[in-house]
């Protein structure tokens, strides 16, 4: 065989694994995603770059509870401590004159660190808990965002919240791209890094090690998995995906206030998973549109009833909270695995072949033509 025969072979057997193909399918649509960006109106844009900032939180949240099976209603207070990871690490390097990606990334790597030190602790203290109790210590966490912002109001601002010094867009982009366009590039950018960083973690080896200590403990540690390493290392993931997307929402918003990061948003995170389809990052994404368009879609409807203006008022607050709680209703009885699982369903019954009617005479198959024709059942000569 020669040498051209022989590589040809490789790339004949060559096939991209798992990972490589997960890669372009990314990098593809993240390009998709900030193409589309240009033909955005610059709320629109920023509006996108919320729902970006939303759904890394929301990821991370459905590979610990949807993957993991640990409940956390504290997920808010983890995005707090990546916003003021963030803020406080970008204007200290704005106090030193640092410009340049340093001064973007560098308080976007702080913000994940601050988020997954976090969860770290939170994960080696709940390791031994679960359910309702796992809940109650995550929901201790929220619950004191306020009183700590208001503890260290002189460095985080307390109830005002912390103004934020951010690195603007680089001055060759400023002629073609506006500021809320770039903003949607960081957090559809950080969107996409987080998806493949856990993409890859369920669907390898580490995903099905946290879908064995899921569903039985007991079974995981006979087949030598270490229970409690799994749950510290998957509540940390998760913890580190929500401190990026709180970094990202600071950076946009340029401001890191305790009222953003509320009891109230981080039911809604768990809610938005539940209703988006729990377990799949997918559902998550659907999650996330669904916290940034249902205010706006309420806001919308609050502004066109003839009420007064402090019925309207009182409505613009919870109107939104109605809709969502009854959403999960009716999601929880007409699909269960909500918003992603009933697409997949409706997908599944348009592939799956139809039966013909009953009456009808199915078409003859290929041994049913041979048996009826006597030429095709002669033996051929030779």
């Amino acid at each position: 065989m020669s040498a051209h025969s022989r590589i040809d072979a490789r790339a004949a057997r060559w096939r991209p694994g798992p990972t490589l193909r997960r890669l372009a399918l990314t990098v593809l649509g993240l390009a998709l995603a900030i193409t589309a960006t240009l033909a955005l109106e610059p709320y629109r844009a920023y509006q996108a770059a919320v729902v970006a900032a939303y759904l890394c939180a929301t990821a991370g949240l459905t590979l610990l509870v949807g993957r993991g099976g640990q409940l956390s209603l504290g997920h808010a207070a983890l995005m707090a401590a990546g916003a003021y990871g963030f803020g406080l690490t970008s204007n200290a390097l704005s106090a030193a004159d640092v410009a340049g990606p340093v001064r973007l990334l560098v308080p976007l790597a702080v913000g994940v660190a601050s988020a997954a030190a976090l969860g770290a602790l939170l994960g080696a203290a709940g390791a031994r808990l679960r359910g309702p109790y796992l809940a109650g210590l995550t929901l201790a966490v929220v619950v004191a965002v306020p009183a700590i912002t208001s503890t260290f109001s002189r460095t985080l601002g307390g109830d005002r919240g912390l103004w934020i010094e951010i690195e603007r867009r680089p001055e060759a982009l400023r002629p073609y791209v506006g500021a809320e366009q770039w903003q949607a590039w960081v957090a559809l950018a950080a969107a996409a890094l987080v998806l493949f960083v856990l993409g890859n973690v369920g669907s390898g080896s580490a995903g099905r090690q946290i879908a064995a200590v899921r569903d039985d403990e007991a079974a995981a540690r006979l087949a030598g998995i270490d229970v409690t390493r799994v749950k510290v290392a998957t509540f940390t993931l998760s913890a580190a995906a929500a401190g990026l997307g709180g970094a990202v929402l600071a950076y946009v918003t340029q401001i890191a206030n305790p009222g953003a990061y509320s009891l109230v948003f981080s039911l809604f995170l768990v809610v938005a998973v539940v209703v988006g389809g729990l377990g799949s990052l997918a559902g998550a994404f659907w999650g996330a549109l669904l916290l940034v368009a249902l205010p706006e879609l309420t806001s919308s409807v609050t502004d066109a009833l003839p009420v007064s203006a402090g019925l309207a008022q009182r409505l613009d607050g919870n109107l939104a909270v109605l809709v969502f709680g009854v959403l999960l209703i009716v999601l929880m009885i007409a699909a269960p695995r909500g918003i992603q699982g009933a697409l997949t369903a409706a997908r599944r019954r348009d592939m799956r072949p139809r039966r013909p009617a009953r009456g009808a005479t199915p078409a003859p198959g290929p041994a049913a033509q041979t048996q009826g024709d006597p030429a095709a059942r002669a033996p051929t000569a030779g």
